[in-house]
């Protein structure tokens, strides 16, 4: 089995928004912010490849929406999704799964584009099959008011009319050895990749851990839908990747990929950053 880092971009968000209740004189020292209180968030995806399984875990902003859009967000960075892929020697037809964390536009909107022909939006990967935990997409296809801005229908809508979605069952797994957790504390049934690597296993953190800076347990973004859970969630998952000494892998801290965790006396902190193909 082969894991690869797939960059697809920097945005913008604000981050009072992404730090909580944490003031910014803490938060700032990790993520410095601009005149306009905006910090640079990755958007990193991952490609898992064994034996013809080539699964795609998220797929980024994508690059459909109007001009209006985009300027809330600041795009910016030499990455792309099909950049990063060609990287390693594969185009967007070699991609056999794409495995949703949730629907929030940062992380889905890579898997629609619109043919250039028709002007129809289609998804991005043909030969795909598109995975989402039922629960989740059931959650944002009926959205409320606080995430609704997150929802995009142009994201949504066309998956489901491709017959190209499928939603996960423990019962009938990808890949024999791709498992993941459930999480409720940002949204409805996000779901966390854990995957076998290097004598151990790499949990794909999604937006419960967005950042290294994310890991003290209290640092819990504004835009969690339920934040006490959050708490006792990263609790839960922080002991366990400590005892079992998983690799965290992070969607979107800017400067750091991967890192191993100790116990120290401030709680459970990063020990070692690296990047994955350092590991």
């Amino acid at each position: 089995m082969n894991l690869y880092s797939i960059p697809t971009g920097n945005f913008k968000l604000d981050g009072g928004a992404m730090f909580g209740v944490v003031p910014k004189s803490i938060w700032s020292k990790t993520n410095p912010a601009d005149d306009q209180n905006l910090c640079t968030w990755a958007m990193r995806c991952l490609l898992l490849e064994s034996g013809q399984k080539r699964i795609l875990i998220d797929t980024g902003i994508g690059d459909k929406q109007d001009a209006r859009f985009f300027s809330f967000y600041h795009l910016h960075g030499s990455d792309s999704l099909k950049d990063s892929l060609a990287r390693y020697g594969f185009v967007e037809d070699d991609i056999t799964d794409v495995v949703l964390t949730h629907l929030h536009f940062d992380h889905c909107g890579g898997s629609i584009v619109r043919n250039p022909q028709s002007g129809k939006l289609i998804p991005r990967f043909k030969n795909a099959t598109y995975h989402c935990h039922k629960k989740h997409w059931d959650w944002a296809i009926n959205p409320n008011p606080r995430e609704k801005a997150s929802f995009l229908k142009d994201n949504i809508i066309p998956l489901q009319e491709s017959g190209q979605l499928q939603f996960l069952d423990t019962n009938k797994p990808i890949h024999p050895e791709f498992e993941w957790l459930e999480v409720y504390g940002h949204t409805e049934a996000m779901v966390l990749p854990l995957i076998p690597f290097k004598n151990t296993k790499l949990l794909y953190l999604a937006d419960l851990i967005p950042s290294i800076g994310h890991l003290p347990i209290p640092y819990v973004m504004g835009y969690d839908v339920r934040p006490l859970q959050t708490l006792s969630e990263k609790n839960d998952i922080l002991n366990s990747a400590l005892q079992n000494q998983w690799i965290l892998f992070f969607e979107h801290d800017p400067s750091n990929e991967c890192c191993l965790l100790e116990q120290t006396e401030r709680g459970i902190r990063s020990r070692a950053t690296f990047s994955l193909s350092d590991f």
